[in-house]
């Protein structure tokens, strides 16, 4: 066990610094929120990986719609980490101050991109 000098010397030595403020949770529900975040990065990263066997096979035959399909997965990845990493520091915060978790949006953002991403290479393919 530690005692509150250790915890408060940790704190001021963990980044980023505005989220862990207020009391340590339960190990096991920081980790599960580790855990979460680390699956968000496996799911960008297989955007990414998609975006990469469309350049490499070179699908859709057509230069710009498939750069457009290219870009459009690696924006959206890119955006997605960034997303995951915010909503586990927010959950991680309100762990800490005994609040409510916040919204889960980044599903709904997440289902609209592949969606829209889909429909965009299904209309490209298709067309």
């Amino acid at each position: 066990m530690t005692d509150g000098a250790d915890e408060r010397r940790d704190s001021g030595t963990r980044r980023p610094r505005w989220v862990y403020v207020g009391e340590e949770p339960d190990p096991r529900f920081s980790l599960a929120n580790e855990r979460t975040f680390l699956a968000w990065v496996r799911t960008t990263l297989a955007l990414v990986a998609g975006a990469v066997a469309l350049e490499s096979l070179q699908l859709p035959e057509h230069d710009v719609f498939r750069t457009l399909i290219v870009l459009a997965l690696l924006a959206f990845a890119l955006l997605m980490t960034v997303l995951a990493y915010h909503r586990w520091a927010r959950i991680e915060r309100a762990m800490r101050l005994h609040e409510p978790l916040p919204a889960f949006t980044l599903g709904l953002i997440l289902t609209a991109g592949i969606v829209g991403a889909v429909i965009g290479l299904a209309v490209v393919v298709v067309g």
